[in-house]
């Protein structure tokens, strides 16, 4: 069975990092991807050391740095009077503490060098406009049935296939995502449409009652990224829905002019619903698991989503090298180093959430809290997560 592929189902950053991880391990690898190309929609993602050191492991941290941004900082406001909460000097400390940067890049600046890696290795054969219906786990090999018909063979199954994921449903069951009554509008602005005096080099979040409102450079500075997050019961799949700047303006009214005029300066706005799932402790099963949203997706506030995946893409290339004859048991150790991880960043991201969009009492406790620690306390609160992540 060693010239069977292992099968990927999904080409997304986590797929597409799985597919990187596995092959430079020395294995084939076939990924199948539902859309017609390659792809990743969205705008920006916030990738913390931890990331940074996975990336290099794939051998793409030259690449991918070199289309990033470096902040100075991580800065929480008020949404109302300005104060400052919260301010991380990353660029100063994040290097000494952590031994890598903090950066920001375009979703698919980072997609984009995953791919150009990946299309380089004879060892993976990247197939799309596919769609994957099931599969049959034989013991000794899987079979993955396709929407056309045909059917591929493969060594094992791993479900990159997002916050939907079929294959999740085989393993887990836990049915739909839960919605999180949130609702995020997000959209990118070229650095001349940056309102005069708005334009700063940090990642800047102004915390609101019940909203939020994050933004910072991209692309070496060439382009802006804006999240506006407020509460909604509004409910529409997907992750590419065009919005109206009316329906979002009622809920930021009175903020910051600061935050209005940035809000004022975005022609379309593409928005979508957060949702997540509860923590599960096993995602795998024989010859099958999961990986990133599919096992462990997570709402946005700890900005770990991308970063989580390509963790798991290079431990589960590690357990997989370790043991290739023995895959049930290599999933199983991935499956067993990852679980509590992503399921403190699946918490912790629910909790930070809360602290964003506190309000009054709540909101005093919160600025209270994040004011009252020493830079050393901060960095130490944080050792868990920006720290972690390496293959064991």
């Amino acid at each position: 069975m060693t010239d069977k592929p292992f099968i990927i189902v999904g080409g997304g950053i986590g797929g597409i990092a799985a597919a990187i991880a596995l092959a430079d391990k020395g294995f084939p690898v076939h990924v199948i991807e539902q859309a017609p190309e390659f792809a990743e929609i969205g705008a920006g993602i916030q990738l913390g050391p931890n990331i940074v050191r996975a990336l290099e492991r794939l051998g793409i941290k030259r690449q991918v740095m070199d289309i990033s941004w470096m902040p100075n900082a991580l800065l929480m406001r008020c949404a109302f009077d300005g104060h400052e909460i919260t301010r991380v000097p990353v660029k100063e400390v994040f290097p000494k503490y952590y031994g890598e940067n903090y950066a920001v890049v375009h979703r698919a600046d980072l997609h984009a060098c995953m791919l150009l890696k990946a299309a380089a290795n004879p060892l993976i054969q990247l197939e799309k406009s596919r769609e994957v219906t099931g599969y049959e786990d034989k013991g000794d090999r899987v079979v993955v049935h396709c929407g056309d018909g045909r059917s591929v063979e493969g060594r094992a199954l791993i479900g990159c296939d997002g916050l939907w994921s079929r294959i999740r449903e085989t393993i887990v069951g836990d049915g739909k995502p839960v919605v999180s009554g949130h609702i995020a509008f997000r959209a990118v602005l070229r650095r001349d449409q940056v309102p005069e005096g708005m334009w700063g080099p940090d990642v800047v979040l102004w915390a609101g009652r019940k909203t939020h409102l994050v933004h910072y450079p991209m692309r070496r500075g060439e382009l802006y990224n804006l999240v506006a997050v407020f509460h909604s019961d509004r409910y529409e799949e997907g992750w590419n829905v065009e919005a109206s700047y009316g329906e979002m303006e009622a809920h930021f009214r009175g903020q910051r002019p600061e935050v209005l005029k940035l809000l004022q300066k975005i022609e379309t706005w593409k928005m979508w619903v957060l949702c997540d799932r509860l923590p599960v402790k096993n995602w795998t099963k024989g010859r099958v698991t999961l990986l990133g949203d599919a096992a462990h997706p997570t709402l946005q506030y700890l900005a770990q989503g991308a970063n989580m995946a390509t963790e798991d893409a290079v431990q589960l290339a590690h357990d997989v090298a370790a043991t290739p004859d023995d895959l049930n048991g290599a999933f199983t150790r991935y499956n067993e180093k990852r679980y509590l991880r992503t399921a403190r960043i699946q918490t912790m991201s629910r909790v930070y959430g809360q602290f964003y969009h506190a309000a009054d009492v709540l909101a005093e406790l919160r600025d209270q809290f994040f004011q009252e620690r020493t830079p050393e306390e901060a960095l130490k609160s944080t050792a868990w997560l920006y720290g972690g992540g390496d293959p064991v």
